[in-house]
């Protein structure tokens, strides 16, 4: 399958093959400089050997995302003397793709860049878009640039090798591409919405088309707002919640399990405004709850600890958070006059 970004002169395919890992030769072509981790290094490296001048072997670990890490990839590249025809790879789950990204968009002003994402959360967000970024002290992706790749290599065989809280924190983010589908106004070749789909079937059988219509979502907002000025906004569904989980949490609850129950809370939330009917709200959180969303969170998440955090977000503007919230079950809408949750 091939989803194709339309940027133009710098639009990209995403191809989503299984065994893709196996059959690289077309791709991979030139000076290679791959950047993983530990983990994955150990079960894909080899794969990869016969294409890299050498590899970038980093911790894993989001605590690892940070300028530190960047510093020591851009200088073990330029100590490699690594030109600007050449290529990073971004071999791994998120954190790796948004540094190695990072450091591409940097590096000479600019290299080439590929991500093969390899966990289902890289796989069906954080590889597509451009967005790579670090984090600081005071929030999340605070650093960082819209760089886009040169393409996007998936293979959903990579699946097999994750825990299950890897898969869980995945489906967090497909979950929040059925409720804004609507918004990007895509019609599928096939039939049932993301969100049908999902509610019919399993996750198992169906990986490819999942991960096919995730992207494709994705890629079309992308193509129509690159830089966030506007409708891709959107993509921010539940992670306004998500982003003070993950840093109250010290990053024990992972993104996408974060975003599950950022989802939660902004249906609540949407609920609470009457924005939504109950039966909106039931629907989503049963769609959570089939794939085991959306857990519940101790009392150290206060609302009032979380709505300060929030107030540090990158998307703040003019001192109001921009409140992401579902006017139905497939579309949402931009809330910034909200005091209190």
């Amino acid at each position: 399958m091939i989803v194709n970004v339309d940027l133009k002169d710098r639009g990209y395919p995403i191809i989503i093959q299984r065994g893709l890992l196996d059959s690289l030769d077309e791709y991979l072509k030139g000076r290679i400089f791959v950047v993983t981790n530990t983990t994955v290094y150990k079960l894909y490296g080899q794969k990869l050997k016969k294409y890299a001048t050498d590899f970038v072997v980093i911790p894993d670990g989001e605590k690892y995302k940070n300028l530190k890490t960047f510093e020591k990839i851009a200088n073990k590249l330029l100590s490699l003397k690594i030109e600007r025809k050449d290529t990073i790879v971004a071999l791994g789950g998120g954190v790796v793709g948004d540094i190695a990204g990072f450091v591409a968009s940097s590096v000479l002003r600019g290299v080439n860049f590929i991500q093969i994402p390899t966990t289902l959360l890289a796989q069906v967000d954080s590889s597509v878009g451009g967005k790579v970024a670090v984090n600081t002290k005071y929030g999340k992706n605070l650093l960082g640039a819209f760089y886009q790749p040169k393409m996007v290599l998936i293979d959903p065989n990579t699946l097999k090798t994750l825990p299950n809280k890897e898969i869980k924190s995945g489906l967090g983010e497909v979950v929040k591409y059925a409720y804004i589908e609507k918004n990007a106004s895509l019609n599928f070749d096939e039939n049932a919405t993301l969100l049908e789909f999902l509610v019919n079937n399993s996750f198992d059988e169906n990986i490819e088309h999942i991960i096919a219509k995730s992207v494709q979502i994705k890629a079309n907002v992308v193509s129509k707002d690159e830089k966030e000025s506007g409708l891709r906004q959107i993509l921010n569904l539940g992670h306004t919640f998500a982003h003070p989980i993950e840093k109250i949490s010290n990053f024990k609850i992972t993104h996408g399990e974060a975003v599950a129950v950022g989802l939660m809370f902004a249906f609540e939330l949407s609920y609470k405004l009457n924005l939504i009917n109950e039966e909106d709200k039931k629907k989503a959180l049963s769609l959570l709850e089939k794939f085991e969303l959306g857990q519940k969170l101790g009392k150290k998440f206060s609302p009032n600890k979380m709505f300060e955090l929030m107030k540090s977000d990158k998307k703040v503007q003019n001192a109001k958070i921009n409140f992401v919230l579902p006017i139905s079950t497939t579309e949402v809408t931009m809330k910034s006059d909200i005091d209190e949750l």
